[in-house]
């Protein structure tokens, strides 16, 4: 089994589109997470706040500066994620066309690595 983050982008435009109908979306997006559960591949689900109330924090020069707000030029934007534990790729792929998502919104699915794939530091 490995793990998987089904990431959501939207747009502005289907961003717009799932407040316009979020009372739908919760119930869809419930209904989603439930059926992950009864698989038995839901490890966390996750939204974020609009992007307007975070900042970033860029390491560009000699000391970190911290800006209000989304990346600038951006056209979309995470707006959460779904974790799930799966036995392949293609199986992430097949429940990342069933996440509830508004016209024009993205899923990208991205594998997690393990802790045995990550370089350690020997002390």
């Amino acid at each position: 089994m490995s793990k998987y983050m089904l990431i959501m982008r939207g747009t502005d435009e289907s961003n717009a589109a799932m407040m316009a109908t979020i009372d739908e979306m919760m119930v869809t997006t419930r209904q989603f997470i439930e059926d992950l559960v009864k698989a038995g591949v839901f490890v966390a689900a996750e939204g974020l706040d609009e992007p307007g109330k975070g900042v970033v924090v860029h390491f560009g020069g000699e000391a970190p500066v911290v800006t209000d707000g989304p990346y600038g030029e951006t056209k979309e934007l995470f707006g959460g994620f779904f974790l799930v534990d799966v036995a392949s790729k293609e199986e992430a792929v097949e429940w990342a066309k069933r996440v509830p998502a508004a016209p024009g919104a993205k899923i990208e699915v991205r594998r997690v690595p393990g802790s045995d794939e990550v370089p350690q530091v020997n002390a």
